[in-house]
């Protein structure tokens, strides 16, 4: 089996797959730990451990390991977690590793590349230019041409980071707003209006990019949704083709194939 470590700035998400290359890249067992705060090697080999326990997994059984991150400072007491565990060298993929994928960016982030490649190889039967939309900590959105060229990047700000940032720099409202559909988009009580804002308001920010990327480019995307969030907004829009919180994983695998 080969375990999968995606390291983001709010969350570690873990997943087990099948250790050999196909395109179904089905997933076994998947969780998620929040990485903040940061935690000692002693503490992340208890909680790693205590994960396997919890959904039935035995270290034994795994053969390979690849982690992405984009938190540097986080990656190597990941690996030497996983390694006291495992006693496997994990593989550290990030924008350097090889693939098909075309790119000149020093800066482009592993879980972007993931993205790229994972859109670039899935679904290249739908012969077209490809935009991933990944409702993380950020919501970015990765172009990549039916050729393997990265076309270009998009960052905004987050769902939650927004969420989080208006209700603590704000004295009278709740910290427990549930980011779900309001009833209408005018809301009658605090808790609707802000839902409605960070609902619509970013859902319309969404449908507005993947209009202007589309006419920049003069095609239409095929747009796969992804991150922690996207089950909230692809249900309200028909511009996002397929949502796959899983993705990104996807796209790590594919990268540890690439490169192991």
């Amino acid at each position: 089996m080969l375990l999968i470590i995606n390291i983001g700035n709010s969350s570690l998400r873990f997943g087990i797959f099948d250790n050999n290359y196909n395109l179904k890249c089905k997933c076994n067992c998947s969780w998620i730990i929040n990485s903040i705060p940061h935690r000692s090697l002693d503490e992340y080999i208890f909680l790693f451990r205590n994960r396997y326990q919890q959904y039935g997994i035995f270290s034994k059984f795994i053969q390979n390991i690849v982690i992405g991150s984009v938190v540097p400072s986080l990656t190597n007491i990941v690996k030497q977690s996983l390694y006291e565990i495992h006693k496997i060298k994990p593989m550290i993929v990030d924008r350097n590793s090889y693939s098909p994928i075309k790119h000149y960016s020093h800066q482009l982030g592993t879980d972007l590349y993931a993205n790229a490649i994972a859109a670039y190889t899935l679904y290249k039967n739908q012969n077209t230019t490809y935009l991933v939309v990944d409702f993380g900590t950020a919501l970015s959105f990765t172009c990549i041409d039916q050729d393997g060229h990265l076309q270009g990047v998009i960052i905004a700000p987050g769902v939650n980071s927004s969420l989080n940032a208006l209700i603590g720099n704000t004295a009278q409202l709740s910290k427990n707003i549930k980011l779900k559909k309001p009833p209408s988009i005018l809301g009658k009580y605090t808790e609707t209006c802000i839902q409605s804002g960070i609902i619509y308001g970013y859902l319309s920010m969404v449908e507005g990019l993947i209009n202007r990327v589309n006419q920049e480019l003069k095609t239409n995307c095929f747009v796969i949704a992804t991150g922690g969030f996207s089950h909230i907004y692809t249900p309200l829009t028909k511009q996002i083709h397929i949502t796959d919180k899983l993705h990104t994983m996807k796209g790590l695998k594919i990268l540890f194939h690439w490169n192991h």
